[in-house]
């Protein structure tokens, strides 16, 4: 409180005093939280400098991510392109057993290097979220079953591999055949973690997993797929950039630095997420959360190779500007008993629809000169609908495909191919 005061004169006579009171509180409130203010202020541009130059850090990153997932899916079409007849003619050769004994190994040899190079497509793909997805409801108990056996063969005998898996789980939302990927890719991590020897555990749960970043975020359920070693470990830089593409702590030669990355990309493609949790002399365990699916399970198709090739009467449209490609399947589909007519355009083959032409199927790539796939499929739905269409294509991503159409991916050998057309033409 201060207080000031003042004398009232009359004619040179002091007759009062006059008084004021005033409340200084809020005045000295207002000065001390100034100072603090003042004395704060280096400190809080500090901070917040250092969360711009976070954020735009972020915001460099997620540029970079974006710029290779942009080439990543257009090298994918030139890439897969080139490797579908090397992949197709290679597979022929080999299954018909062409070639002296040695050449025979060569010929399997080079097969083995280009289903590498379409592995490493993939790889890039699914690091970049643009690979083609077929997610459906998986059995994880199933699918882990069915792995353990390959995982322990890919492993070597010094380490052990153990399933913990939770009785009566919900199915997962998943891409089968990627997921298979996935957990083969990280036991692989895992070996070479644990050169003397060690311990690999493959579990899985229905853990809790937050919803949202706000204060409203829900609490929601997911499957907690893991898997966890014994190894060496990582230090918090390593675990950092774990996820980065081309981040390898194999050395020069041992490793494409896409495994890891390529899991995070699949994870979070199917809506979910990956934690590592890792430490030096303390092992990895990484998690993939997935989501909950809430549509029937299907089984896994881990040895549900093609056995008996089916053979085909009839002819078969195939449509593909790029030569060597229609050179490659047109041969896959006379060795499953067609008569091939080849158009290198869909105004090509639309115009042999026109002069009579009676296709039992039309197999057609899908980005060309002119008319796609799918217009082509469209036309053909509509003045032909008895007439089933395959779309191959190389692009990563199904833009333009219309969810139900019938698709297979570049490259693919023989047993795809058979595959696909056995299951299309009994629809």
């Amino acid at each position: 409180m201060r207080c000031a005061a003042a004398p009232v004169v009359i004619d040179g006579d002091v007759i009062a005093a006059v008084a004021i009171n005033t409340d200084v509180t809020d005045i000295r409130n207002a000065e001390r939280s100034l100072r603090e203010l003042n004395d704060t202020l280096e400190q809080r541009v500090a901070e917040r400098t250092e969360e711009l130059v976070q954020a735009h850090e972020q915001l460099r990153h997620a540029q970079k991510l974006e710029a290779m997932g942009t080439l990543t899916g257009g090298v994918a079409h030139d890439f897969n392109n080139l490797l579908t007849p090397i992949v197709g003619s290679l597979d022929m050769l080999v299954r018909r057993g062409i070639g002296s004994e040695r050449e025979q190994r060569l010929i399997e040899g080079a097969l083995q290097s280009a289903e590498r190079a379409t592995v490493l497509v993939q790889r890039l793909l699914a690091f970049a979220r643009r690979q083609p997805l077929q997610p459906a409801a998986v059995d994880i108990e199933v699918l882990v079953a069915g792995m353990v056996g390959l995982i322990e063969t890919t492993l070597g005998p010094k380490i052990a591999v153990r399933a913990e898996i939770a009785s009566d789980m919900p199915p997962a939302v998943a891409d089968l055949s990627q997921l298979e990927m996935a957990l083969l890719n990280l036991a692989v991590n895992a070996r070479d973690a644990m050169l003397e020897g060690g311990v690999l555990t493959i579990g899985a749960k229905v853990d809790e997993v937050l919803r949202g970043h706000s204060e409203e975020s829900e609490i929601g359920h997911c499957i907690n797929l893991w898997v966890a070693d014994t190894g060496t470990g990582m230090d918090e830089d390593t675990r950092t950039r774990a996820v980065e593409p081309f981040f390898s702590t194999k050395g020069v030669g041992k490793g494409t630095g896409l495994g890891l990355s390529m899991v995070h990309g699949l994870v979070a493609q199917l809506g979910g997420k990956l934690l590592i949790d890792s430490a030096p002399e303390r092992g990895t365990r990484i998690e993939l959360l997935l989501p909950i699916s809430p549509t029937p399970l299907i089984a896994s198709r881990l040895g549900g190779l093609v056995t008996k090739r089916p053979q085909w009467r009839g002819t078969a449209l195939l449509v593909d500007d790029e030569e060597l490609v229609r050179t490659s399947v047109a041969a896959m589909l006379a060795d499953l008993g067609f008569a091939v007519l080849e158009t290198a355009s869909a105004e090509e083959a639309l115009q042999l629809l026109t002069e009579g032409a009676e296709p039992k199927l039309i197999i057609t790539d899908h980005l060309m000169p002119g008319m796609t796939g799918a217009e082509l499929a469209s036309v053909v739905a509509a003045q032909h609908p008895e007439t089933p269409v395959l779309i191959i294509s190389g692009y990563a991503e199904a833009q333009g495909i219309p969810a139900g159409m019938a698709r297979l991916s570049k490259p693919f050998r023989n047993a795809d191919l058979a595959e696909k057309l056995t299951a299309l033409m009994r629809d």
